[in-house]
Formats: structure tokens, C-alpha cells, sequence
């Protein structure tokens, strides 16, 4: 297994800390932190790790779960799954991306973030993660 806590919980952020984990879990397995098949700690145990209530792990394990992310394997474990792997998540994904980047473009338009500015932080944030060469990114439907 992985060397845990590779989570790091900020309590002063306006996300909950379900939500935290669920993305913090997501951008492990894109940086290649943690790869398909590889085992993550049981909710108690990252929990403790976390010192957070174990609810608040389990709820983040269910939405990772009902997103295609891990997948729990009675009496064996928890572990990620390959990417898109749910049948039928992938389009449902993509949907869902497509509604988080609306909330964030209008949330920065309310802040009143230039648009030259906003481009900018997607285009590093995307340099960040697939890098100029990569030709395992797909379009999405």
C-alpha cells in the first residue's frame, strides 16, 4: 500500500471535508500517486490517520464509489478502480465536469476576475496536469 496520509484536510476551507478528500483522492490518482488496483486505507483507518469523524470518510468513499473512483471489495478492501470503468459514467462525468466549470466561470465573473485572468489559471491548470504532449487526453462527447 501506498504511504498514508497523502490527505491533507484544511479546516479553514469553505469545501467540507467530504468533498476535500473525494478531490484530494481524484488528483492523487491523475499525478499517478495512486494507480488502478492499488489498495487505499478502510475508512477507519483514514479516519485516524485524519483524526476526522469516520462518517465523514465514509460518505467520501460513497461518492468516490458512485462515481466509478474505487470500488470495495468485501473482506479484501478498497482500491481504485480504472479510469471511467462504471459502465455508462463516463458521459455522466463529462456532464458534470461541464456544470462544475459553468459554477466556477460565473463564480469568477461575480468576483469580477478578467477573463484574460480566468483562461490563464485553466490553461496552467491544465499545462499542470496533462502537459503540453500528452496524447492520452480524448475530447470529450
Amino acid at each position: 500500500m501506498t504511504r498514508w496520509p497523502m490527505i491533507q484536510i484544511n479546516e479553514r476551507s469553505l469545501s467540507p471535508i467530504y468533498e476535500q478528500i473525494v478531490n484530494q483522492m481524484k488528483e492523487l490518482i491523475v499525478k499517478g500517486a495512486l494507480r488502478e488496483g492499488d489498495k487505499i486505507p478502510s475508512v477507519r483507518e483514514l479516519s485516524g490517520m485524519l483524526l476526522i469523524n469516520p462518517n465523514t470518510v465514509a460518505k467520501s468513499y460513497q461518492e468516490l464509489e458512485r462515481q466509478g473512483v474505487i470500488a470495495t471489495v468485501r473482506g479484501k478492501g478498497t482500491f481504485v478502480c480504472k479510469p471511467a470503468s462504471a459502465p455508462g459514467m463516463e458521459r455522466e462525468r463529462h456532464k458534470q465536469l461541464r456544470e462544475e466549470l459553468k459554477r466556477l466561470v460565473v463564480e469568477a465573473r461575480h468576483l469580477g476576475v478578467a477573463k484574460v485572468d480566468f483562461q490563464k489559471w485553466i490553461n496552467q491548470e491544465v499545462e499542470h496536469y496533462w502537459g503540453e504532449t500528452d496524447a492520452s487526453s480524448k475530447r470529450p462527447e
